[in-house]
């Protein structure tokens, strides 16, 4: 009886993974958004849409994120004039995986050799969603030259993790994200492919997002992120704080956040110690949702009040 058992739930472990390899064979994007960008040892996947003249906006994903999540709010920029440039982070959607740990710092060396060989030499806005705000963070204290402003879309700031409920949150996600990497690895989520986009995206991102879902590459290397959550934290509060003088909007799904407690505190502290700070809400939007075509119009618009903070700095400095 036991045998019997053993050997049925080997064959259904087996069919369903067959069917996940099915799915992802038939229904994984065949072509690509982007060029792929060689770094000399190994190559990044780098999108970007809009006018080629006029300001540029970097855009950083959150964490187990890629350059699909941001295809709704880049094509909402390039209606409004606005060219964005988004990417996947080595190892994370269709990019080449890189050495470890993949704490920030790793991370903020990959983007400054990417910009370097995609010819990104101007100062730009910093876009970071969820864990990237801490990327972005960081990039920005090491070239404080190459920050025109920077916008927090539900972003993470470096402070929050001293938050004790905040702190074991990101253990806990390290941990869980660890878990989830096994099972990738093991083809168990090949299945639930269509599953994959919960942002709410349109077009062929939508095929590029349910890929890596049940990617056990993509999985593995965004939990190796993850797990290095609370060093990247560190990185980034000794690197310091960003520059008053920097436009600096901050985005939030949800309810307004609430300026008495200890979470609404420090995710408008940027906006705060900005001379140029600016805050929406979104009330209908989720963490993930708030990037989709459905939510996103707050987004461009905290772009465009930073692109005119930033001119109008730049005309007031010249004139001093």
């Amino acid at each position: 009886m036991l045998k019997l058992l053993v050997l049925s739930l080997g064959a259904l472990a087996v069919l369903w993974i067959s069917t996940g390899l099915i799915l992802g064979a038939a229904f994984a994007p065949k072509t690509l958004r982007g060029e792929m960008v060689d770094l000399g040892d190994r190559r990044l996947r780098l999108v970007c849409e809009g006018p080629a003249s006029g300001p540029l906006v970097w855009l950083e994903a959150g964490a187990f994120g890629f350059s699909a999540d941001f295809a709704d709010l880049q094509s909402a920029l390039a209606a409004e004039g606005v060219r964005s440039c988004a990417y996947d982070r080595a190892g994370l959607g269709f990019s080449d995986p890189g050495p470890r740990p993949r704490d920030s710092a790793a991370v903020v060396t990959d983007l400054e050799r990417l910009m370097a060989a995609a010819g990104v030499d101007q100062p730009v806005v910093l876009l970071g969603h969820s864990m990237g705000g801490q990327h972005v963070r960081l990039f920005a204290t090491r070239h404080p030259e190459r920050v025109a402003g920077i916008v927090l879309v539900d972003a993470a700031t470096p402070e929050a993790v001293e938050i004790p409920v905040v702190r074991r949150f990101v253990s806990t996600f390290g941990h869980i994200s660890q878990a989830t990497a096994g099972a990738m690895t093991l083809g168990l989520a090949k299945p639930l492919f269509f599953f994959g986009d919960r942002i709410g995206l349109s077009g062929p991102a939508v095929r590029e997002k349910q890929a890596a879902f049940v990617s056990g590459r993509h999985a593995r290397n965004a939990a190796n992120e993850a797990s290095h959550w609370l060093e990247s934290a560190a990185m980034a509060r000794a690197a310091g704080g960003l520059d008053p003088a920097w436009p600096v909007a901050v985005v939030t799904a949800g309810a307004a956040a609430d300026r008495n407690g200890e979470w609404g505190r420090a995710r408008l502290a940027p906006v705060e110690a900005s001379q140029h700070g600016s805050y929406a809400a979104v009330p209908a939007a989720g963490h993930a949702t708030i990037l989709s075509h459905a939510h996103n119009a707050e987004i461009v618009a905290a772009v465009k009040r930073v692109i005119a903070s930033a001119g109008l700095a730049a005309a007031r400095r010249g004139e001093s």
